[in-house]
């Protein structure tokens, strides 16, 4: 379905490590909203991006990896493709990975908007996180974390300083999985039934930024 005279262009841009038999037609499940959403027929039809300088959507199946840098005109609508996404890769990621998701308002001039003080920009930015289980998924919110505050207190503070920062981020991370293992064992099934874990975050506090 052609999305004509849509407000955002919004790009995707991550690297998911996928179970070692994950195959094409799995991934082409995983993804169908992401490539229904472009109006495409399968996953084939949608890899390629809104632009041509950007790689798109990639299976590696050597490497077992799922790579984006992809852009596809939409609305705000593509938030609820996204959660379904991102519940899918749950299921089929090897290792907890984030992606990051740019909503540049296509519509936006800020020369034609400056007289304007209600004009605003609907410019948006989101980190996305995805793992096969929500240890992996805080594993990789902490490593993220860790990687902004030391590039930050670098500017005023020695690497080597910063050692009790890095600890004092372990902590908080350690009290936020031991509260969510407690809270998931007061309604713990019965030993040896079925059960799963997954979820993803929504990132912050970033200036929304176009990737490409």
């Amino acid at each position: 379905m052609a999305r004509y005279n849509a407000p955002l262009e919004i790009h995707v841009h991550g690297q998911v490590a996928l179970r070692s038999n994950v195959t094409f037609q799995q991934l082409q499940d995983v993804l169908k909203p992401l490539w229904k959403y472009a109006g495409a027929r399968s996953l084939s039809d949608a890899t390629g991006s809104f632009y041509e300088d950007e790689p798109g959507i990639k299976f590696d199946a050597q490497e077992h990896l799922l790579q984006m840098c992809w852009t596809v005109e939409g609305d705000d609508d593509f938030r609820q493709v996204l959660d379904e996404v991102c519940m899918n890769l749950n299921e089929v990621a090897q290792t907890g990975s984030a992606i990051e998701v740019t909503f540049y308002d296509a519509e936006f001039d800020e020369e034609e908007e400056g007289d304007s003080p209600d004009a605003e920009s609907r410019d948006d930015f989101v980190i996305l996180f995805v793992g096969p289980d929500p240890a992996s998924i805080m594993q990789v919110q902490r490593d993220l974390l860790v990687q902004d505050v030391v590039s930050l207190m670098e500017r005023h503070f020695d690497g080597a300083e910063l050692g009790g920062v890095v600890a004092a981020v372990d902590s908080l991370f350690s009290q936020r999985f031991d509260d969510l293992v407690n809270s998931l064992q007061l309604g713990k099934p019965p030993r040896g039934s079925g059960g799963g874990g997954g979820g993803m975050g929504h990132g912050g506090g970033r200036k929304p930024r176009h990737l490409h």
